[in-house]
């Protein structure tokens, strides 16, 4: 997890920690969107992962993606900027095509699969769900925060 220490924290203000993570919304043709079921908690969310310190968000995206689902892409635009409040956590979701490769598992991962948008609502948690969709809305980008569990609605 990549944190941000400021002067004032080590003056002893309280200053937050954030981590920055990216993910992919993966579109394909037909209009089906990639997902992956976590190995860690069973949960099914989009891929993506903690970005690192000399990678640009892009490749961040493009990294995660392949190494959880075997899919290569092609990065479009950002479609949001997602903010855990109770994790400190800033997602960056951006819009992307398939460009090859072949649906696999990995460590992170224990299923992959390519669901309609009413999938998505049913099988994912409101916080990941909401990040497809907006992708698909083509009003971006979109900005929300979240507790983990619930949107925060401003």
């Amino acid at each position: 997890m990549l944190l941000y220490m400021s002067n004032s924290a080590q003056e002893g203000t309280s200053t937050p920690l954030h981590s920055v993570s990216v993910a992919g919304v993966v579109v394909r043709e037909d209009g089906r969107l990639l997902a992956i079921r976590r190995a860690d908690n069973g949960a099914w969310e989009l891929p993506g992962g903690v970005l690192e310190l000399n990678e640009t968000p892009e490749a961040g995206v493009q990294r995660e993606v392949w190494e959880e689902t075997g899919i290569h892409i092609e990065v479009g635009e950002l479609t949001g900027v997602y903010k855990n409040t109770t994790r400190g956590i800033v997602a960056l979701v951006f819009r992307c095509k398939p460009v090859g490769g072949i649906e696999r598992t990995s460590s992170e991962s224990t299923a992959v699969d390519w669901l309609t948008p009413d999938e998505v609502s049913e099988w994912m948690g409101e916080v990941y769900a909401v990040r497809l969709l907006d992708a698909l809305d083509g009003a971006g980008p979109h900005v929300r925060s979240h507790d983990g569990r619930r949107l925060l609605h401003q």
